[in-house]
């Protein structure tokens, strides 16, 4: 029997929480607060005007980041602020705290959209009869997911190619008063097939692929080209029953349909019976707009 095909499209929004608020978007830019302090960064997706005047937005913004190059730039002071903070996530009996930074890549070391996925992950993760259930976060970042999943009861694996970024997400868990996540760097593409050889499982997936970038030995990766071999890999690591993924990709080669497509086209070949859905990840902003930011897409497995 063939896996049902992906249901009709939605949007998905995290539930506000009180250390970060999309203030206002629009004019390719957002405003946002993170904990106590306000940033405006450039946003591609933000194509429609401001609801709030620009110099309201320079009253009350700490810092604004300033592009010098097509994945780089500085930050530009406008009121005192350090460079490093913390913010808190609380959601029920999830509680997560994040090290933020001012990067260079316009970053701050947290993406609010995906704390829908970390609700997501932690309530399937508790309904799952293993002890412990094994999640395993592919390109993983600074771990919000990661921390979501062992807050609760998980065996996790944090893959990701970047050495700094994983002792950051190291960093987080143990400000979350978490332990014992198993931190691997190294190429997602390469971990997946090895852990195929290998005959591992996994009750939950999520993997967050970037448009392209490199492995810790150079290791070219391009989403269009690698997406599906990943994909059929990550498919053949998760568990036949009580199992989930998720697939977030922020870049405009992918539509909706098209990840759909493929990854049904995957389950009918590993004969996965499960849901498919489809939405819009986006963010609600407190002046009306509201930002996308990418597709989700998730399966769960029928039990």
């Amino acid at each position: 029997m063939n896996p049902k095909k992906p249901s009709s499209t939605s949007t998905v929004w995290p539930e506000p929480w009180a250390d970060y608020e999309l203030i206002d978007s629009g004019d390719y830019e957002k405003l946002e607060r993170f904990g106590s302090f306000i940033t405006i960064r450039p946003e591609t997706h933000a194509n429609w005007p401001k609801a709030l005047a620009a110099k309201v937005w320079l009253e009350q913004a700490h810092v604004k980041f300033v592009e010098t190059g097509l994945t780089s730039g500085t930050w530009q002071a406008l009121k005192p602020m350090p460079s490093s903070w913390t913010m808190g996530y609380t959601r029920d009996a999830l509680q997560l705290t994040f090290n933020l930074e001012l990067t260079k890549f316009k970053h701050v070391g947290v993406f609010p959209e995906q704390a829908a996925n970390w609700d997501f992950i932690y309530t399937q993760l508790k309904t799952i009869n293993a002890t412990p259930p094994r999640f395993l976060n592919l390109f993983a970042y600074t771990g919000g997911a990661s921390l979501a999943a062992k807050a609760a009861g998980a065996d996790v694996y944090h893959v990701d190619s970047i050495k700094q970024v994983v002792s950051w997400a190291r960093k987080n868990m143990e400000s979350s008063q978490l332990d014992n996540i198993r931190w691997v760097v190294e190429d997602a593409l390469k971990f997946v097939q090895r852990e195929v050889k290998r005959g591992s499982k996994y009750h939950g997936i999520i993997l967050d692929p970037p448009a392209f970038g490199h492995g810790p030995k150079g290791e070219s990766w391009k989403l269009e080209k690698q997406l599906e071999e990943l994909l059929r890999g990550v498919f053949s690591l998760l568990e036949r029953e009580q199992s989930f993924l998720i697939l977030n990709t922020y870049t405009h080669g992918f539509s909706q349909s098209a990840i759909g497509s493929l990854a049904a086209k995957i389950c009918a070949e590993q004969k996965r019976i499960g849901h498919h859905a489809l939405a819009e990840l986006v963010l609600p902003a407190r002046t009306g707009s509201t930002l996308p930011l990418g597709v989700l897409y998730r399966f769960t497995s029928s039990r």
